[in-house]
């Protein structure tokens, strides 16, 4: 079968290849997945280049999420129960961007007739920490502001449509001018570019110089820097992505005078902690917000696994329409 791998860590572009591979095998507790399709996120690019939080050993396979149908299972009732169903695969150690991958049985996920393959391929990642950071950890109340860097990002405009549903506002921070009206239409309450506006000057002109209470930085550096000043009194921070590769900076009397929190959020480590209970509850939370057009995922373009180099190039453009995905052929052979 076919393989995206690499072989050393380096530049998507000079350092992914397509490679003939064995087809893998289903052991106890497994099951072995047809892919039908898988996104380039963030988080599998870093991971080629080297700079993600974990890494894997090489040779490696990328891809974090994807869709595909249960075609093989080993010993195990989940995994039986599994076969033929098209799931949603969660790999937490990565290798989805091959044709048939081997996971636990347990890290599929049944998905409903009504939700189209390239949802189900994004069903996870985003759609996850999207509902885990405003409604499970930072608990945003109808009616309260929140703040978010890359809100044009496909996880921004989800909490963007989160918001409009579950009645928090937002202030959405983007770089391209542009960006400002789509956000607008798209439900945001408030926009904000920030090459040509000041974060601090427009958060009180909108909040009436309260600050924001609730916070989501995805940059850091001086935006995320900026994003933490601009909280209200007793606010919260919740940091999930450093997209400038800069540190955010503070001055302590900052946080103490005003009472302020800065908190990490990692969903693998998230997910790690949660029972098998949780995390059904939020499969079924994510499927029904999916199904009502909330947490779904705009798809700028399907590459076929051939052209992985520019599918990388288009994933990593700035200003892009929506995620890139990977689509895996349809064999009859496996």
């Amino acid at each position: 079968m076919k393989a995206i791998r690499f072989t050393r860590f380096g530049e998507p572009t000079e350092v992914l290849e397509l490679q003939e591979v064995p087809i893998p095998e289903a052991g106890p507790g497994q099951v072995r997945v047809r892919m039908i399709a898988s996104p380039i996120n963030p988080s599998d690019v870093l991971v080629v280049r080297g700079e993600y939080g974990r890494l894997p050993q090489l040779p490696a396979t990328p891809g974090f999420e994807g869709v595909g149908v249960v075609e093989a299972a080993g010993a195990g009732l989940l995994g039986r129960l599994r076969l033929g169903r098209r799931v949603a695969v969660l790999n937490g150690a990565g290798g989805n961007w091959q044709e048939c991958v081997v996971v636990p049985a347990k890290q599929v996920v049944p998905i409903a007739k009504d939700i189209a393959d390239e949802q189900a391929a994004s069903f996870f990642v985003n759609p996850a920490s999207a509902l885990v950071m405003t409604q499970d950890i930072l608990k945003i109340r109808p009616g309260t502001w929140l703040m978010q860097t890359a809100a044009g990002s496909a996880l921004g405009r989800m909490i963007i449509r989160l918001g409009k549903a579950t009645g928090f506002r937002t202030i959405n921070l983007v770089r391209r001018p542009e960006q400002v009206d789509e956000l607008h239409h798209l439900g945001a309450d408030a926009a904000i570019c920030t090459v040509q506006e000041s974060i601090a000057e427009r958060t009180q002109a909108i909040t009436g110089r309260k600050g924001v209470p609730f916070a989501l930085d995805a940059v850091g550096g001086t935006t995320g820097t900026e994003v933490l000043r601009a909280l209200a009194p007793g606010g919260r921070l919740l940091v999930y992505g450093t997209l400038s590769g800069q540190p955010i900076t503070c001055d302590p009397r900052v946080l103490i005078a005003g009472d302020k929190r800065v908190e990490g959020f990692w969903l693998s480590h998230w997910v790690r902690k949660q029972s098998t209970l949780t995390m059904l509850r939020l499969f079924r939370r994510i499927r029904r917000l999916m199904a009502s057009g909330i947490l779904t995922t705009d798809v700028a373009a399907s590459f076929p696994m051939e052209e992985i180099q520019p599918a990388v190039r288009q994933a990593e453009m700035p200003g892009r329409a929506g995620k890139i995905l990977l689509r895996m052929p349809m064999r009859m052979d496996i």
